[in-house]
């Protein structure tokens, strides 16, 4: 084989590999929720049991079923259930923002404004996350606690990130999460659900946490010490025995196949095995009734460690 054909056959080979990494764009924009060999990403169906994955269990208020966080507007809420995404341009305007924990908050302008989704709505209570992309360069924003006040705005913290790259924020830092992880890979989004193209872990809450936490996990907010607790950063996967019904919904099928193949990630302190998507009207009742009915107990922790290439990074090997 001439050395031209060889210089061929690569450059094919090498697009190929690309391309399988390559995951559905937000939509939107032309930007992954970050490159495709990152941890969110990671196959984990083939990894091993955790050794504390049976102490975790015990408790996480197993008994009980799993909840989307996350559907269509209903009653008195003007908006949809669950957290927001909101797209703009290189040339949004920016504003510096007061931050609660400023020594753990990346201080640059965010874009912020009235066309910002707030979890909730704007002039609402709760978490309040915002979730911005800046699609001219893929830049990711994303706040907790956030308010405009007096033509200013406040949030608890704001971490950034570059959805092309798998950096990870300093060690101990927080983020608009607990773990200190940015919460836009782990959402699970309408579109990829109905196309059956979910490739990433989706995030997800309990109510008790260890002060600790497992990488990529940057940050812990537990009430005890205590390692029969799980950690931040945890991951679980549906067991690979659990029956997926043939009579189930197609995009409930999705759901419960990538929850074995990619898992979910303990990301934040909430209600136990309240797992979160994007607030979308589209959201169909019926696939959030079919996911209702999983018990929590089809669970197992995995030990996502074999994945680690640095302690600083979310590329997986």
């Amino acid at each position: 084989m001439s050395v031209m054909v060889k210089s061929a056959v690569a450059a094919i080979f090498l697009c190929q590999a690309q391309a399988a990494l390559a995951g559905p764009a937000i939509p939107g924009t032309s930007c992954e929720a970050f490159p495709g060999d990152s941890w969110w990403h990671a196959d984990i169906s083939a990894l091993p049991v955790h050794p504390r994955s049976a102490k975790w269990m015990s408790h996480m208020s197993s008994g009980v079923h799993l909840h989307p966080d996350f559907g269509p507007s209903f009653g008195e809420q003007a908006v949809p259930y669950g957290i927001p995404i909101t797209i703009v341009s290189g040339n949004h305007k920016r504003v510096p923002v007061r931050f609660t924990y400023a020594s753990q908050s990346d201080k640059v302008d965010y874009p912020l404004g009235n066309d910002t989704l707030v979890e909730g709505g704007q002039y609402k209570s709760g978490d309040r996350h915002t979730i911005i992309i800046r699609k001219d360069n893929c830049q990711l924003y994303e706040t907790w606690a956030t308010y405009p006040k007096d033509g200013k705005w406040h949030a608890g913290s704001g971490a950034t990130w570059d959805l092309k790259s798998n950096d990870l924020r300093p060690l101990g830092w927080t983020s608009a999460d607990a773990a200190g992880l940015p919460i836009l890979p782990g959402l699970l989004r309408y579109e990829e659900t109905v196309d059956g193209t979910i490739d990433h872990a989706i995030r997800f809450t309990t109510n008790i946490t260890d002060r600790s936490f497992l990488w990529p996990a940057r940050h812990q907010a537990g009430s005890v010490n205590d390692a029969a607790y799980p950690p931040m950063g945890a991951r679980f996967r549906l067991k690979s025995g659990y029956r997926i019904a043939a009579g189930l919904r197609r995009d409930t099928k999705a759901v419960l196949q990538a929850m074995k193949r990619y898992g979910l990630v303990l990301a934040d302190n909430g209600s136990p095995w309240y797992f979160q998507g994007t607030a979308d009207e589209r959201w169909p009742g019926a696939l959030l009734d079919e996911l209702k009915q999983v018990p929590a107990s089809a669970f197992e922790a995995v030990d996502t460690l074999p994945l680690r290439r640095s302690n600083d990074s979310m590329q997986v090997k």
